[in-house]
């Protein structure tokens, strides 16, 4: 059993605890929390199909794993745009929580994807991270790279709208 199935399986958390609604001595949003929100109602069954793994969750910022799957390949067997640009606005939504510490409704209001390389066959890190949280609005930004790679493939920077709980 993989560490994403690991955790989605022992998180006994339920939305509420998502929503905030924590002992004072709780240390945020973990990587628990956020396996839990990514298998919750709150992200589509198409987005949750992406099987991303939350490997490690801070206020600092996120990494996720996206696993390899043919059904994201493109022409010459490597990873297609769509699947990135998918991946990306879901670990900003998780790096936004993190920051947070807790779950809060928002909204994508723009993203930008700049692709430099392509990803060949292999599962894919996403390291995305807030650069400003404010009242209305959270900028953020995510990398793509392959996991024996430090150079980026591709980044994702993106602007979200805060919505009242």
């Amino acid at each position: 059993m993989g560490i994403g199935r690991r955790l989605a399986c022992g998180a006994a958390m339920s939305l509420h605890a998502l929503e905030g609604r924590r002992d004072a001595d709780d240390p945020g949003f973990t990587a628990g929390d956020a396996q839990a929100l990514l298998m919750s109602t709150k992200f589509a069954p198409w987005v949750q199909e992406l099987g991303l793994v939350v490997e490690q969750c801070s206020r600092d910022g996120v990494m996720l794993r996206m696993p390899w799957s043919p059904k994201l390949a493109r022409y010459g067997n490597t990873l297609c745009g769509q699947a990135m640009l998918a991946a990306a606005d879901t670990a900003l939504v998780i790096a936004f929580c993190a920051a947070l510490g807790r779950f809060q409704n928002c909204t994508t209001v723009s993203q930008t994807m700049n692709f430099m390389r392509s990803l060949p066959e292999g599962d894919v890190l996403i390291e995305a991270v807030v650069r400003k949280l404010g009242r209305n609005l959270v900028f953020a930004e995510a990398t793509f790279r392959a996991p024996d790679r430090t150079e980026a493939a591709a980044q994702a920077i993106a602007t979200w709208a805060i919505l009242p709980s």
